[in-house]
């Protein structure tokens, strides 16, 4: 991870603050520029979500975080930025005013990103002195959550550029999909439009309603999609013949005049008032905050479970964890977690669920393993440490978006044992539960107790030695 460096976020709209919110959560300075009077509020309002709900998709600390001001001018919003993300209107004058006052007071060697989701980078890169600098970076929303940035230059942009904007991009958590051609909205939205479309036609004509076509896609097609993508789901649609049965047998469809595609329905007074009736009627209840944290709750647990299966978004963010992660010192006692409790680990009491205490205790035994030794590469080799016995006690609750930490002494190195004492504490120092745990060294090929290898059990006599332990 880069150390102290610095964004500036032009625009501070839904778009910009969840940008800001990124940068700023992955330890970045973060310089924020926007005319509105109420853009402090409103980024704090965003970044009050982002607090929550990033944090619970890893199972480490995230660095910390960054310093967050605003600025009365882009010139002085862009002063020492690495990277300007500009997030203003979709109104290409606007644009092209706003990136020429960029260019002219940013740093020399700052990337200048558009989020825009419609206009093409050689539009945006019209008239400019240093056209290569500006780049399509388009997100999606939530900005601080989703993966997805769609990174899109012209022929005037450089392989190096595409390089510095992929690796940086790629260190804040982002998926930076490279558009090889430009084309006016990208990949994702041009997908977006063609179902936004249909759904038009679909209430204007009286067939569906809002709710009737948000219950298709999330009850359907839209979780296959979080996993496998469209063509993936499709390839498994042809069975065992795979992707040529698929479109033999389907592929007639695309001539039936299913769908109007090419049409736009007139979205006059009537048509947006039955939108907004049924829209109201569907989720009105609810204000945008609260759809917003139920949007992220859902979200947080949905990329935890590709997470844990390794799969699309997931694998992504376990390759980002291992960017972030912090190497364990020798320091004693050990701190062997840090992270915040996820939302998916609480139960219908509302506090963490006792099995989750368990894994806790459990990662911070991998922490010490790790540190010894015995680590995968170990494990490959046949050895390993099994848990043979743990008491935990549990003395305070523990709530979903807690940041926890726990410490770890070796209070027994000999021999075959290993012997820890776990103690998780909350950010103010309490003390929520504690976890004695036995380990026996055993040979995975026997499945039966044996020695470790020599270095690992001087490690371990090492630390209990340090740890004040009786080896």
């Amino acid at each position: 991870m880069q150390i102290q460096t610095t964004a500036a976020i032009i625009g501070g709209g839904v778009i910009g603050g969840g940008w800001a919110a990124r940068f700023l959560l992955m330890g970045w300075d973060v310089r924020v520029y926007d005319p509105d009077p109420e853009a402090e509020r409103k980024i704090g309002e965003v970044l009050a979500g982002a607090r929550r709900a990033l944090p619970m998709l890893y199972d480490v600390a995230l660095p910390p975080e960054g310093n967050l001001t605003f600025h009365d001018t882009i010139a002085d919003a862009v002063t020492g930025a690495t990277w300007v993300q500009e997030s203003v209107p979709e109104r290409l004058p606007l644009k092209h005013k706003v990136l020429a006052e960029i260019i002219a007071h940013a740093p020399a060697g700052a990337l200048v990103g558009s989020s825009t989701s419609g206009f093409k980078p050689s539009e945006l890169q019209e008239g400019s002195k240093t056209p290569d600098r500006i780049l399509v970076t388009h997100p999606f929303n939530p900005v601080y959550l989703l993966p997805l940035v769609e990174l899109v230059g012209s022929s005037k942009s450089s392989p190096e550029t595409f390089e510095k904007a992929q690796n940086l991009l790629t260190d804040i958590g982002f998926f930076p999909l490279r558009v090889e051609k430009e084309i006016d909205a990208h990949i994702a939205d041009r997908f977006l439009e063609a179902v936004w479309r249909e759904a038009l036609w679909l209430i204007k004509d009286g067939i569906a309603t809002t709710a009737q076509i948000d219950e298709a896609i999330r009850m359907g097609f839209g979780l296959r999609w979080a996993q496998m993508g469209l063509f993936e789901t499709y390839r498994i649609a042809g069975g065992e013949a795979g992707m040529r049965h698929f479109i033999e047998q389907f592929g007639p469809a695309l001539a039936w005049p299913w769908t109007k595609l090419m049409d736009v329905p007139d979205l006059d007074a009537a048509l947006i008032d039955k939108i907004a009736a049924q829209s109201d009627a569907q989720s009105g209840h609810l204000s945008i905050r609260e759809l917003e944290r139920l949007r992220d709750d859902n979200l947080v647990a949905l990329l935890r479970a590709l997470r844990q299966q390794g799969s699309a978004a997931g694998a992504h963010l376990n390759h980002h964890e291992k960017i972030i992660s912090q190497t364990l010192d020798n320091a004693s006692p050990l701190e062997t977690v840090a992270r915040t409790v996820p939302v998916d680990w609480t139960d219908y009491n509302g506090h963490m669920n006792e099995g989750r205490y368990g894994q806790v205790f459990s990662d911070a035994a991998d922490s010490v393993m790790r540190l010894v030794g015995a680590d995968q590469t170990y494990i490959d080799a046949g050895l390993s440490y099994f848990t043979v016995e743990t008491t935990i006690k549990y003395l305070a609750e523990t709530h979903a978006g807690a940041d926890i930490k726990v410490t770890t002494q070796v209070i027994e190195g000999a021999g075959k044992k290993l012997k820890l004492h776990h103690e998780m504490m909350g950010a103010d120092g309490t003390l929520h539960a504690t976890c004695t745990q036995m380990l026996i060294h055993v040979s995975l090929e026997t499945r039966r107790s044996c020695p470790p290898r020599a270095d690992v059990m001087e490690e371990v006599e090492r630390l209990a030695a340090t740890h004040g332990a009786k080896t």
